[in-house]
């Protein structure tokens, strides 16, 4: 693979000073390229060019907006399986979970693109011979970072909205997964006018930090973790007043009732550990609450499902899941099986790093289920990250179980499973969650909020409130009652 180049001003080049990063493959140890290291003057390049572009951009009428996004889809989409390709080899999950996020990047692409004509203000009754308006107007430059887990769904999709809105962009890709936006970023050379989509890779620390710092980015997005959010938060503040949004982590319940088919359950379990990619995911319902009556049964079940689960490379049709995205998020997700069982929780199946065979070579652990865990411990507190699933103590009534569900600080998803219509809804009510399944988990519904409250996050994505936090609003008052 030829190194890679970032797009700045409609421009494929290097960092200026030439310094570069290895992209590596989790699953096999494999050196794959290297990815540029921007410096802050190539931010600033990028912040220029995106301000420039800006001043055309911004006139651009809905329906070249439009064009532009469905287009840009087209090329996504006939480069689909490269794209995955690079994912699967760059993020260690298995392929065909990133050509399903592929699709989705595609979906989201064309969705924005066919609301562009919504970008609509109101007017509201006044005075005789007076006319009161408003309009929604672009920020500008939009700073975008995203995280590793899905590459290429978050590098197209999250450009889609502020786009959609006449914001021109630089959006910074995780370090340890930058080949799929770089790649994007040639492919858009060729569609987007230069300097409306820029792509600079590098660290968090250099270019992250100049992204983040510039006083010309008004309005930032980041997904990834709390402690990255509220630094971004600090770090933007110190500049100036800007527009942050945050997609932040999760540390989400499942609540089991005893009316539950338990077989359900599990499987539901399953799916939404998002075990399929190593549980790396925000989303990832990884604390289960049972009810006392089905607890040890659910467990053993539980149990069961998961330690049958086989890691594998991220070719390996019969795989269930692949490798983690780098070494230090490996040991992270190592040190926390070693946290829970010192804290006292039950080991009931995995957590132990793959070393033998064809997988000796990668960043594989076997997916891990704890039970017994205390609700106050920092096994059931904090964000892993990993493919580690904790179920609580027993629950013995509906009230205990909102408290132990409710009792962290973050609050991005969370499921209730129940045929019992009143405490479907009274959860659905009561759950500090941005996100509620109720005898679902996991399924984002097209043009549905997503976020989270508490310290899970800022703001609304993957809807029209999406598209709308990209705009200002300014209200005109025209008294032409006296012309």
């Amino acid at each position: 693979m030829n190194d890679t180049t970032m797009l700045i001003g409609g421009k494929l080049r290097p960092a200026s000073d030439g310094s570069v990063l290895d992209a590596l493959n989790p699953a096999t140890g494999v050196r794959l390229t290297t990815i540029p290291d921007a410096t802050p003057g190539d931010v600033d390049d990028a912040v220029a060019a995106a301000s420039s572009a800006f001043a055309t951009w911004r006139r651009s009428t809905p329906g070249e907006r439009s064009a532009l996004l469905t287009t840009l889809a087209d090329v996504v989409a006939a480069h689909a399986d490269e794209l995955a390709r690079l994912d699967a080899d760059d993020n260690g999950s298995l392929y065909r979970e990133m050509r399903r996020d592929v699709d989705m990047a595609v979906f989201y692409l064309r969705y924005y693109a066919g609301l562009t004509l919504q970008l609509h203000g109101d007017t509201v009754p006044s005075e005789p011979g007076t006319l009161t308006y408003s309009v929604r107007r672009p920020y500008g430059v939009v700073g975008r970072l995203i995280p590793f887990n899905h590459p290429l769904m978050f590098a197209a999709s999250k450009i889609a909205a502020p786009l959609a809105a006449g914001n021109t962009v630089v959006i910074k890709p995780s370090e340890h997964t930058s080949l799929s936006a770089l790649r994007l970023g040639e492919l858009a050379a060729d569609v987007v006018p230069p300097g409306v989509l820029n792509v600079v890779t590098g660290t968090g620390a250099r270019s992250g930090d100049a992204l983040v710092a510039h006083p010309d980015v008004r309005r930032l997005a980041f997904t990834g973790s709390a402690a990255t959010g509220r630094a971004i938060q600090r770090r933007a503040a110190e500049v100036s007043i800007k527009t942050v949004t945050l997609e932040l982590g999760g540390k989400n319940p499942l609540v089991v009732f005893p009316d539950a088919d338990l077989d359900v359950a599990v499987a539901a379990s399953v799916r939404g550990m998002n075990f399929t990619w190593q549980g790396q995911s925000c989303g990832s319902l990884s604390r289960v609450v049972v009810h006392r009556d089905v607890h040890d049964a659910f467990v053993e079940k539980l149990a069961a499902t998961v330690g049958a689960l086989r890691p594998g490379l991220p070719d390996d049709p019969d795989a269930d899941t692949g490798a983690i995205v780098n070494a230090g998020q490996l040991e992270k997700v190592l040190s926390y099986v070693r946290l829970g069982q010192d804290e006292g929780a039950r080991l009931c199946t995995g957590g132990d790093r793959v070393t033998e065979g064809g997988l000796a070579d990668g960043l594989f652990v076997r997916p891990a289920v704890f039970a017994d865990v205390d609700p106050g411990s920092r096994l059931a507190q904090e964000e892993i990250f990993g493919p580690v699933l904790a179920v609580m103590r027993p629950f013995t009534d509906a009230d205990e179980a909102l408290r132990i569900a409710n009792a962290t600080s973050l609050g991005l998803t969370a499921s209730v499973f129940t045929r019992d219509l009143g405490t479907a809804h009274r959860f659905a009510e009561d759950l500090e969650a941005g996100y509620v399944w109720v005898n679902e988990v996991g399924r984002h519904v097209p043009g549905t909020p997503f976020g989270g409250v508490k310290d899970s996050g800022i703001g609304r994505e993957e809807d029209l409130d999406e598209l709308f936090s990209y705009t200002q609003l300014k209200n005109v008052h025209i008294n032409y009652g006296h012309i």
